[in-house]
């Protein structure tokens, strides 16, 4: 199976064509590489992968090297391509000194693993000079929606998804979450124990959907709150996890303050659940809260938002996720059910949030209306 990201390409193009330097931030194995061989020779001269100790050698001298390629930057040969730059953190003011030498665009595609070194380092030396493009695994935009449910089951790394069988597919995401917490995670300066951060990890699996509370995993794990909250930043900022923040109105209304919290990939979800083929997925008491964190992800990065928080207040009143695109306030409910209808919360979020629509998102068929400004979609007819 060909798997073609022409929206990614576009994006990365386009990026190249209006910034000095562009960061493909995301989690190993999601195809940075792939895509960034698109447009330079993969182990050529001007590519450097910091993870090989040839390369490695190649930039003793950074400067030096660096400049001299970057004179023959052009259209023909594409930018200069550093592969897990954040295992250099030595390179960033290098670049930032060779980007503000020169005015010219697509000087540099730099590829990370989302590390907090990363994303630290790109915020004090780089600011103003790179756009940062986040990537993930393949997504229902790039497969089509007949594939939709095994995109759910095995979630969208590539090795995953394409995998010769579901029991392929699980061994190599048991493995990839084992070199997370042993091998990753202290490569980028994460000094968690590697036992410690796996039953976090597979704790957590059983808070996927649910509002963020420290205090259980903290007491169960014997840790302290402070503890498990950076522990949870640790696998946000490696795009383990989403912390989707709450929003906040001036409604008289007591509302969550806590983040929800969302595996970012379901692959790796049902894999740390034990949840191993489509039908013991089905059977799961929390297949429909996999199922929504799915739906969510697939619609952020279909409508790619300006914001996005999810609302909620103590009196029972929800909703799933609230995007802000330019001046509009759209709603999105997620319901894994044949025939959703408009709920009072629904009807009471359309009020109190001021929403131009509302669309409730489900694995159905049909679209059909629900209300005023409200309707059923289904996943699939957001391509």
């Amino acid at each position: 199976m060909n798997i073609v990201r022409r929206r990614l390409h576009a994006q990365i193009r386009q990026a190249l064509g209006r910034s000095r330097a562009v960061v493909l931030a995301g989690p190993r194995q999601s195809g940075k590489s792939t895509l960034a061989a698109s447009l330079v020779a993969r182990g050529g001269a001007r590519w450097f992968d910091l993870e090989n100790p040839v390369d490695q050698q190649r930039l003793l001298e950074p400067m030096t090297v660096l400049t001299a390629l970057r004179a023959s930057t052009g259209t023909d040969v594409g930018p200069i391509v550093i592969d897990e730059v954040q295992l250099a953190p030595g390179l960033f003011p290098v670049l930032r000194v060779l980007i503000d030498q020169s005015p010219a665009n697509g000087q540099f595609l730099l590829l990370g693993s989302a590390s907090p070194a990363l994303l630290r380092q790109a915020g004090e030396s780089l600011l103003g000079r790179v756009e940062v493009i986040e990537i993930g695994g393949f997504d229902i935009d790039e497969l089509g929606p007949d594939h939709q449910t095994g995109l759910w089951l095995r979630g969208g790394y590539p090795r995953s998804f394409l995998a010769g069988s579901d029991g392929d597919s699980m061994a190599w995401r048991t493995q990839a979450i084992q070199r997370h917490v042993e091998s990753d995670l202290p490569q980028f300066g994460v000094n968690v124990p590697a036992p410690a951060m796996l039953r976090f990890w597979r704790m957590l699996a059983h808070f996927h959907g649910q509002v963020w509370n420290a205090a259980d995993p903290a007491r169960s794990l014997a840790v302290s709150e402070p503890t498990v909250r950076r522990w949870l930043d640790v696998l946000t900022q490696t795009f383990m996890v989403r912390q989707l923040q709450p929003w906040f109105e001036n409604l008289g209304k007591r509302q969550v303050k806590s983040p929800k919290i969302y595996f970012r990939d379901t692959g790796l979800l049902h894999t740390l659940m034990g949840v191993p083929t489509l039908d013991s997925l089905l059977a799961h008491p929390r297949s429909g809260a996999s199922w929504e964190g799915f739906a969510l992800e697939q619609v952020l990065r279909i409508a790619a938002p300006d914001e996005a928080f999810f609302w909620a207040t103590h009196n029972g009143a929800e909703l799933d996720l609230l995007l802000f695109k330019g001046t509009r306030r759209i709603g999105v409910e997620f319901k894994r059910a044949d025939a959703p209808r408009a709920t009072p919360s629904m009807n009471i979020a359309m009020h109190d949030l001021r929403l131009d629509r509302l669309y409730v998102v489900y694995p159905g068929a049909l679209r059909y209306p629900l209300g005023e400004r409200m309707e059923a979609v289904p996943l699939a007819a957001l391509l």
